[in-house]
């Protein structure tokens, strides 16, 4: 009889494992717009491999991604700015930073009559984004092109209106290319911005930029590839003008692939060589060191595993490339600090 019962006992012990293992799992985030097509292509491919795990990503913008991480809304965030030491000590919990992919921001423009690519030097940027150069005929803008009619026209300057990390990203670029912006502006996932139009997410920038004569704006690569919207080539750290693409993104990347930091917070805006696209960055994922929840703390650290090996399969037919395998294998090993 006392067989019998054991026999039962671990029986029922099996099945409750099983049950717990196909149970669904709802995971919320919210964050960066600047990664959302590869997060909604991935948080598909992941559902359709794991039925029970669900991910609901709202694209809100880096900082809004940081506030409802901060007040336990959301299960994980996404940022394209790391997390400052002021926002980790505010936070009532650890936060790991998880790099996903590499992307870059792009000026682009609405000029009549100018259909090519566009040459910008970082002084011409820093003086459109202050409010200092404002003609598209200004000699810093018409010197770095050459044979292009640029209008004696108002530059119509167009920025993020709601907290961005593709703003962080610029902001960071502009910081290191000019004493001057890292004084008077900075850099943050949202400034005070000293001229210009505020536009909600890459799409609302996009949107305006298009609707809007003589504007430039700055966004996400693959929101111009999208939309089909001009965007120029940038003037990188050696005097090179480079356009943005998977190339120029991954030379930007390989300064830091063998030397960066425990926590992943690091910049790779104007990075050294003379191939490297100067507004790049990593997109990130931020994690809760310690989640209660056995079955979302799984999920999770499944989806990490996942995303670092197979999900980097799909980052090049979205415009974002790939992460250096150092950077990887750093991170396969970070994922247990998720207890």
């Amino acid at each position: 009889m006392r067989k019998r019962m054991l026999v039962v006992s671990l029986a029922l012990a099996v099945t409750a494992i099983a049950m717990a293992q196909s149970s669904p799992v709802l995971l919320n985030a919210a964050g960066a717009t600047f990664p959302y097509p590869i997060y909604s292509k991935w948080f598909d491919v992941y559902h359709q491999a794991h039925p029970t795990i669900q991910i609901n990503y709202q694209s809100i913008g880096s900082g809004g991604g940081i506030r409802q991480l901060q007040a336990g809304t959301v299960d994980f965030g996404a940022s394209d700015g790391p997390m400052t030491d002021e926002q980790l000590a505010q936070s009532k919990f650890k936060v790991l930073h998880f790099p996903t992919v590499l992307g870059a921001v792009v000026p682009t423009y609405n000029i009549a009559g100018v259909t090519g690519e566009l040459n910008f030097t970082q002084k011409a940027l820093v003086g459109i984004f202050l409010g200092t150069i404002t003609k598209w005929n200004d000699a810093e803008i018409t010197k770095a092109n050459a044979g292009v009619n640029l209008p004696n026209a108002d530059i119509v300057v167009v920025h993020r209106s709601d907290g961005s990390g593709t703003s962080y990203i610029w902001t960071d670029f502009l910081s290191k290319a000019s004493e001057e912006w890292k004084n008077k502006v900075g850099k943050a996932t949202s400034v005070n911005w000293p001229v210009g139009l505020g536009g909600k997410g890459n799409e609302g920038v996009s949107g305006l930029v298009k609707q809007t004569p003589n504007a430039i704006g700055y966004i996400e690569l693959i929101y111009a590839v999208q939309n089909s919207i001009s965007y120029g080539k940038v003037q990188n750290a050696t005097g090179k003008f480079v356009k943005a693409d998977l190339a120029g993104v991954t030379a930007a990347a390989a300064g830091a692939a063998n030397d960066i930091p425990d926590d992943f917070r690091v910049s790779i805006t104007n990075a050294p060589g003379a191939t490297a696209y100067p507004i790049s960055s990593f997109t990130w994922l931020l994690i809760p060191a310690q989640i209660p929840d056995a079955a979302k703390r799984d999920a999770i650290k499944g989806f990490l595993h996942w995303m670092l090996n197979d999900g980097q399969n799909y980052n090049e037919g979205l415009s974002y490339a790939r992460l250096p395998k150092p950077i990887i294998a750093k991170e396969l090993k970070a994922i247990a600090q998720v207890q």
